[in-house]
């Protein structure tokens, strides 16, 4: 009943914004939301890759604005995905890490839970997701279709989505079998493309009215499978030694030509939406945005949960330069593990070429949106909108600080104040010492100043303990339980 009574007060307020009317020159803009997954900073020609063709994907960033420092919710998969969809930092968001619930999906977000999803359709847009869930199991609070989704293809768990041909995908709560896959190297049907062509027809049947399409594919996120047509662009450029799967995943012959292979693959999707939004004169009534669900997939890791280069499921990212030059990888909260890259293009209204160096993070999406499609940001929320850097009018509100509250790999927290950079790993072992380090100066994160700033460990230990709030379902007891003095 809370949850139906703040959207309904949601759609109220809604009708006080100044609202765009339905005609086709008048009716609201068109949302298309692409999240990859383990994509790193480093993997698109627009950030400086050289190996990996994506030329889609740079077109977009040359029509549209490439964001710099623009950070995922959380340095794994479904934290980053609620921060993603409700708006609200690690601090406070439902889910904290990731947590499976067998025999098929993960932790469901509740129903007072209210999404992007549910926001939009406040104001009469169609609602699509398709890809990748991680929210809740099928028939759960969190299942997308209780969660403001009209409309659901592809993996609900994210272990499933560790194999591209799966024997079953779901649609909305109707489960699809697959015939002629079994979760072997090769199959069929492979799950990316028939990701994309429910993402093209949703767009399609919705093409007369305004429409959310929310596409998280599950590429480039292990294993390493990929069809023969795209993994021939790329066998012999490199020396590409066998994956012989004892890192986790299937082996593969040629891994580093099968990652380059998917990336690009997907890059081709990208490119098949636009086509389809000029087929259909959407294009200039139709908001973009390309990003990834976190960091690059990690390499090797020691006791002290420190990321050090390696392979894992076969993946090089060290050979892809996949984070940059930042530190660590998935599943950190150095800058490798969250740093992402984001792009978003809205001809006519974002300027073509652009770069945005504003600090912005995914709980920011959601207001943004909202903004756009003219509703109410709920309350809870604890993004700005960034609408007036994309459209370049109106004034820009800046955070005062970003925050990330992860209870995975250890427990971790981290806190970006300007240029300065705070954050605390080893939770779980009762570690609350902050390491200190300044971007500007140290993009690397490899000189901690801690030691030097005590006033800056102060005020960031002070915003640490004010933002976060415990979590019976996620606990850190050295954070929710602290030792009476």
């Amino acid at each position: 009943m809370k949850k139906l009574a703040i959207i309904l007060i949601l759609a109220l307020i809604g009708l006080f914004f100044v609202s765009i009317q339905s005609s086709d020159a008048q009716r609201l803009p068109n949302i298309v939301f692409i999240l990859a997954d383990d994509l790193g900073y480093g993997d698109l020609g627009s950030y400086s890759q050289q190996k990996i063709r994506t030329p889609h994907l740079d077109q977009m960033a040359k029509e549209g604005m490439r964001f710099t420092q623009f950070y995922a919710g959380s340095p794994v998969c479904a934290p980053s995905r609620c921060v993603l969809l409700t708006g609200k930092h690690g601090g406070h968001a439902f889910i904290r890490d990731n947590k499976e619930v067998r025999p098929e999906g993960q932790w469901p977000i509740p129903a007072s839970e209210v999404t992007i999803a549910e926001v939009l359709k406040t104001r009469g847009y169609a609602t699509g997701a398709f890809g990748k869930w991680g929210l809740g199991f099928v028939g759960s609070t969190g299942d997308p279709n209780r969660q403001g989704f009209d409309l659901f293809y592809g993996y609900n768990c994210q272990r499933e989505a560790h194999n591209f041909y799966p024997d079953h995908l779901w649609r909305n709560e109707k489960r699809v079998q697959l015939e002629g896959n079994d979760r072997g190297l090769t199959g069929k049907h492979y799950s990316h493309d028939l990701i994309e062509a429910e993402a093209l027809n949703f767009i399609r049947d919705n093409k007369d009215k305004p429409f959310f399409a929310y596409v998280p594919f599950t590429i480039p996120h292990l294993a390493l499978q990929v069809p023969e047509d795209s993994l021939a662009e790329y066998l012999g450029k490199w020396d590409d030694p066998p994956y012989d799967g004892k890192n986790g995943y299937l082996p593969h012959p040629h891994p580093r030509a099968a990652y380059a292979a998917m990336v690009t693959r997907m890059d081709r999707s990208v490119g098949r939406i636009f086509a389809l939004l000029k087929e259909l004169k959407l294009d200039d009534n139709t908001l973009v945005i390309f990003t990834s669900d976190n960091g690059g997939a990690f390499g090797t890791v020691t006791k002290e949960s420190e990321f050090l280069p390696g392979r894992m499921g076969g993946t090089d990212y060290v050979f892809f330069g996949s984070t940059g030059k930042s530190r660590a990888f998935k599943g950190s909260i150095y800058e490798g593990g969250i740093r992402t890259p984001f792009i978003a293009r809205w001809p006519g209204k974002i300027k073509a070429g652009s770069i945005s160096n504003l600090p912005a993070v995914f709980y920011d999406v959601m207001p943004t949106l909202a903004e756009i499609a003219g509703a109410s940001t709920p309350k809870e929320s604890d993004g700005i909108s960034f609408l007036p850097t994309l459209i370049g009018k109106g004034k820009q509100r800046r955070h005062e600080f970003l925050f990330w509250d992860f209870g995975g790999y250890g427990g971790q927290q981290a806190v970006r104040l300007g240029a300065w950079k705070g954050l605390r790993r080893n939770l779980h072992r009762g570690n609350t010492k902050l390491e200190l380090y300044n971007l500007a100066a140290d993009p690397g994160e490899q000189n901690n100043l801690a030691d030097k700033h005590p006033q800056i460990v102060k005020r960031i230990e002070k915003i640490l303990a004010e933002q976060h709030q415990p979590s019976a379902d996620f606990p850190i007891k050295v954070l929710d339980s602290p030792a009476k003095p």
